[in-house]
Order: structure tokens, then C-alpha cells, then sequence
């Protein structure tokens, strides 16, 4: 199973042109100029993301990690 830090994520949207819309607590939803819709990636930057929600990460913003 992949495990991937949310530092690592945020990098990499933000290398990808997703901006940041909206941020409460340890979540923040991130938008595209292009892509429609949010994605929403919460957790500390220290943080694992795993399974089922990296899956989801990678369907919404096209990226592979």
C-alpha cells in the first residue's frame, strides 16, 4: 500500500497550479483554474494518507503518487 505524507501532496497541487480556497482546522480545500470542482485534503503536513483517500485524491486532481 502507497503511503504518502500531506506535505507531499500539498507540494505537489501546488506545483500543479491548485490554489488554496478555503482552510478550517486541518482541512483545506484546494481549486483549479481547469479541473472542476474542490479537493479537500486534511491532516497535518506530518500526517500519512493512505488507501481509499489517496485513491480519491489522485481521481479528483489527476495527479498519480
Amino acid at each position: 500500500m502507497k503511503v504518502v505524507k500531506v506535505a507531499e501532496i500539498l507540494r505537489r497541487l501546488s506545483e500543479e497550479g491548485w490554489y488554496l480556497v478555503h482552510y478550517r482546522g486541518s482541512h483545506r480545500q484546494y481549486k483549479h483554474l481547469i479541473r472542476p470542482g474542490k479537493v479537500t485534503i486534511n491532516g497535518k503536513p506530518s500526517d500519512d494518507i493512505t488507501g481509499n483517500l489517496l485513491k480519491s485524491i489522485e481521481s479528483q486532481t489527476g495527479l498519480r503518487f
